[in-house]
């Protein structure tokens, strides 16, 4: 408050660190005679204490009612009716950097996350280690970052003892608020899974749904079709003979399975599927089939808003950011993050309807692939400077000239690819870049490029993008980098500066108890 307002106010006891302190020595007050005079000085003394103490109070009603300068943008000790999350699976800082400088080069815009969020509310960094690794999976991420107990990787809200410590979303429903889950993976992933359920393991999506079935989230939209339809389905997975999409209607839910029945939708209650397992990385949506994710942000901010006395938590992921990470594929995380800036539009636009209620948070889990934007020789003939490349403008605007993700160039190519085949779609789908004969060969032969690289036909098509635009990838895996969290709107100033990940649990459970 201090940095902000140039006053500290600390109630009526702190009255003397607002003002110099008066000293009233009573050697100073005397009677025209010279001796002291009792009366006079106490009378004095008392006059000069009320005034300051009714002058401290004044100024501390004026500073709670109208709200001192803070990075979130409301007053220190406001709540938040409702909370949007913002959940970029995969992305630290280099990340939003590349967000922000291809929104300018090849957008012709501004990018809202870090030029506004960022930007005009409290930005914090966060540790991300688990219970038993520096590195952390999304599992014991999300896990932590819900409840504020660290768990093991792999583990989904429970302890290796069988604890289950409260999660956001149980911590929400119990406050009487009304809760929503959106990600771009399967809807039993790792992060809506955390934020939400329990499970010894992130594998059993069969048991997160019915889960799911029993918490009764008021929105459930994403991927994932599978493990709610039985094996009897073609693409179910369920053993147990279960239709849980059925079984989700049969409590109310309107269901939606393409984008005109999500945009049509208007029950109170909303499920919607649009793939048996992740969404398409948006390179290759088709959006006939699936959503964007702002469409699907947008369709849940107006069903949860409806009949909400006690507002809402939102919880909105984006992982295709993560997955294409792993890929180390550089233009479908671009993609991916400007789909999730168009998301953020969409919690802006939501906010400024209810500016002192809503509380939008944007953050991450971990950072994955060692993103590196650099500058490197464009091969080992010279190391004259006349043989380097810079990332920049030209890499950037080569990153948006590709037209297919790198998984959907190993699902065409099979497990078996023919040089032939990957040239036909270099040719085709990377218009500018040339492939190495060292890479095709790690293509053919499926030969991974070093023992952090987990994806042959990926990783070599990645260190293909890299030596012609300068974006380098470290691993196919994910790092220990801190990743950043901005929050704007009330309550946000509790996520400023460098904190571990279960003290955002712990700042938003607060927040959603409403102290």
């Amino acid at each position: 408050m201090a940095g902000q307002s140039g006053l500290r106010v600390r109630g009526l006891q702190g009255a003397d660190s607002v003002f110099p302190r008066v000293e009233m020595s009573r050697n100073l007050i005397t009677s025209s005679s010279g001796a002291v005079d009792n009366n006079m000085g106490g009378e004095i003394v008392a006059r000069v204490r009320l005034k300051l103490l009714s002058l401290a109070a004044t100024l501390a009603a004026v500073l709670l009612v109208t709200g001192c300068a803070n990075p979130g943008g409301a007053t220190a000790t406001a709540q938040p009716k409702n909370i949007i999350i913002v959940f970029a699976d995969g992305v630290a800082a280099t990340q939003w950097e590349l967000g922000r400088y291809s929104a300018r080069v090849l957008r012709h815009r501004g990018f809202l996350a870090t030029d506004v969020v960022f930007r005009q509310g409290a930005l914090g960094l966060l540790a991300t280690h688990s219970r038993d690794a520096f590195v952390t999976d999304s599992a014991a991420a999300a896990s932590a970052m819900s409840t504020g107990v660290k768990v093991d990787n792999g583990a989904l809200a429970m302890t290796p003892d069988g604890e289950t410590p409260r999660t956001a979303m149980e911590a929400a429903k119990a406050a009487g608020k009304r809760i929503g889950l959106i990600t771009t993976a399967g809807i039993y992933g790792a992060s809506p899974a955390g934020f939400s359920v329990h499970a010894k393991s992130r594998t059993e999506a069969q048991a997160i749904v019915d889960q799911y079935l029993a918490m009764e989230p008021d929105v459930l939209i994403g991927g994932g079709s599978d493990y709610f339809l039985p094996t009897t389905v073609p693409g179910g997975r369920r053993n147990d003979g279960r239709d849980m999409i059925a079984a989700f209607a049969q409590k109310g839910y309107a269901i939606a399975r393409d984008p005109s029945q999500l945009k049509n939708a208007s029950s109170a209650r909303l499920l919607a599927l649009f793939a048996e397992a992740d969404m398409s990385f948006d390179i290759d949506r088709d959006p006939k089939r699936e959503p964007s994710m702002a469409e699907m942000a947008q369709v849940a901010l107006d069903v949860l808003s409806r009949h909400s006395p006690s507002g809402f938590v939102l919880f909105v992921e984006n992982d295709n950011a993560d997955s294409a990470g792993h890929s180390n594929d550089a233009a479908s995380v671009m993609r991916a993050l400007w789909a999730l800036d168009d998301t953020v539009q969409v919690a802006l636009d939501f906010q400024k309807r209810a500016p002192n209620d809503t509380l939008i948070i944007i953050t991450g889990d971990h950072e994955t692939g060692g993103m590196s934007a650099t500058h490197a020789r464009r091969d080992l003939a010279s190391t004259s400077a006349s043989n380097h490349i810079f990332a920049g403008e030209d890499g950037v605007k080569m990153l948006g000239r590709i037209t297919i993700s790198f998984d959907a160039v190993d699902r065409a190519l099979g497990k078996k690819p023919s040089a032939d085949a990957v040239d036909q779609l270099v040719a085709q789908h990377f218009p500018g870049f040339n492939l190495d004969a060292d890479l095709r060969d790690s293509i053919v032969s499926q030969k991974p490029l070093d023992r952090n690289f987990n994806y042959p036909t990926q990783n070599a098509l990645g260190r293909m993008v890299a030596r012609h635009t300068g974006f380098y990838w470290g691993t196919s895996e994910h790092t220990a980098e801190p990743v950043a969290v901005g929050a704007l709107g009330p309550g946000a100033e509790r996520f400023k500066g460098y904190q571990d990940n279960t003290e955002f649990a712990q700042h938003l459970q607060r927040l959603i108890e409403g102290r």
